[in-house]
């Protein structure tokens, strides 16, 4: 066999050859075992399968390189030889298939490739999967990357075969693909239509991430829902779906209790299912803060983060409730000190809605000016969801951590009869500037979380 070749050639007869039959409409691969010297070409034989073989091209070829550069060839070349005096092995593809690999052959000889549309990138991508040539799909990748990105291109990435999705080579664009889909669809409400629409290795992509803005993990329970029911209406199916795949996207964890509830009754969902991911979120809920990060952080590089929070637009909240002696509930919201930092001059935060007596209740976090308008501060809100001539009397109680004790301290209370749509709090919860309550050594922060407590009792 000769050692080196300047290139594929068709004529020198000194050199291996490869036949491609091509055919329709089945993809197959069938090689003649050969001795040590081989021409590639087609044989006669190959026409006693139900399928048309359209055309035969002998290519010659160099088995050393293509050994070097391919399992595939090497396991060919080395242990499918039987007779000393054949010369040829045939290789059958379907029509289709004959740009690519010859594109392919072309690169294991030169490194390079002519082609630079993303279709014929994705064609040789395949070639080089089938034909096991990894350096060609780290090349293809490469290329493919280095286009600009859209959504349909995307989409395209992500459709490619298992067997190449899973390969090392192709990950790089694969993750690249699905970062670009999280990016674009990150604020869901502003195209939920379009969402809707992503078929499902899309979905996936989008409600990985971290940085989804939503309402609550409620509103990706909901949505997830109504994706599955559009997409497969059958409950069947609809079922396996959610319990294989999209089932992994929703963090039961940080669902209202209220939400969790109607989980166990949820037709869509296994019932074994449903139970085992409500007993999970309400266990993880019980935990301490500590713990909670502690899982969190264990997720830190899984495909599937159950236990990270999202960037909600509502915050999560955590409520304690009491029937007797009096309805009352304990409500705890903890910011971060980054979220602060972007409240000002005058933004806002909300919580999760929390109920009491039937109403539905949410707390605000402000940074506004106080009541001269001199400085900016940090302001407490406390307001009632349910708008119309509903009147509803509490007396609330806000309280903070602060150090050293790093205990709550009651910072105001009082009462007030809520009418649907109004709120009630103090534009500067703290009685200090925005500056002092920020300031590296504030004692309202605790290894950066701000940790806020309203107590909500009806009033008799």
């Amino acid at each position: 066999m000769p050692d080196t070749v300047d290139g594929v050639t068709y004529e020198n007869q000194d050199e291996e050859a490869v036949a491609m039959v091509e055919e329709s409409p089945s993809i197959g691969l069938n090689s003649n075992k050969i001795g040590n010297d081989a021409t590639l070409r087609d044989d006669s034989s190959w026409n006693m399968d139900c399928s048309t073989v359209l055309r035969v091209k002998t290519i010659h070829i160099s088995s050393p390189i293509l050994a070097a550069k391919s399992p595939f060839f090497y396991k060919l070349f080395s242990n499918g030889m039987r007779e000393s005096e054949q010369r040829h092995i045939t290789l059958r593809i379907h029509a289709s298939e004959e740009t690519a690999l010859l594109d392919l052959l072309n690169f294991m000889y030169n490194n390079t490739l002519s082609t630079t549309t993303p279709t014929a990138l994705l064609d040789v991508l395949m070639a080089a999967d089938k034909f096991e040539v990894a350096s060609c799909m780290r090349y293809c990748s490469r290329l493919l990357r280095n286009l600009p990105m859209t959504c349909e291109s995307a989409l395209l990435y992500l459709d490619l075969p298992s067997s190449v999705l899973m390969a090392d080579a192709v990950q790089p664009l694969t993750d690249a693909a699905k970062q670009f889909l999280a990016v674009r669809y990150k604020d869901v409400t502003k195209f939920q239509e379009e969402v809707l629409n992503l078929p499902l290795a899309g979905m996936e992509a989008v409600f990985s991430s971290d940085d989804l803005q939503v309402a609550s993990e409620d509103a990706v329970y909901d949505f997830v829902l109504k994706w599955a029911r559009t997409h497969y209406p059958k409950i069947e199916e609809r079922r396996e779906v959610l319990a294989t795949r999209l089932g992994r996207l929703i963090r039961f964890p940080y669902m209202t209790s209220r939400k969790l509830k109607k989980v166990l009754t949820c037709s869509d969902f296994d019932t074994e299912l449903a139970s085992k991911v409500v007993l999970e979120a309400l266990f993880f809920k019980a935990e301490t803060p500590y713990r909670q990060r502690a899982l969190a952080s264990e997720e830190a590089n899984a495909t599937h983060r159950r236990f990270v929070e999202r960037a909600y637009k509502y915050r999560p909240v955590k409520i304690v409730e009491f029937e007797l002696p009096r309805q009352q509930c304990v409500v705890y919201l903890d910011l971060k000190r980054e979220e602060c930092v972007h409240l000002f001059p005058a933004g806002r935060v909300y919580s999760q809605a929390f109920h009491l007596g039937g109403q539905g209740f949410f707390l605000s976090a402000h940074c506004n000016m106080d009541q001269q308008s001199s400085f900016h501060c940090f302001g407490l809100f406390l307001g009632m969801q349910e708008k119309g001539s509903v009147k509803f009397a509490v007396d609330y109680e806000f309280a903070a951590r602060s150090r050293p004790t790093e205990d709550y301290v009651s910072k105001y209370k009082g009462n007030y009869t809520f009418t649907g749509g109004k709120a009630v709090g103090y534009r500067n919860l703290f009685g200090i500037p925005w500056t002092a309550f920020m300031a590296d050594d504030s004692i309202y922060f605790i290894n950066g979380i701000l940790h806020l407590r309203a107590e909500l009792t009806i009033r008799q």
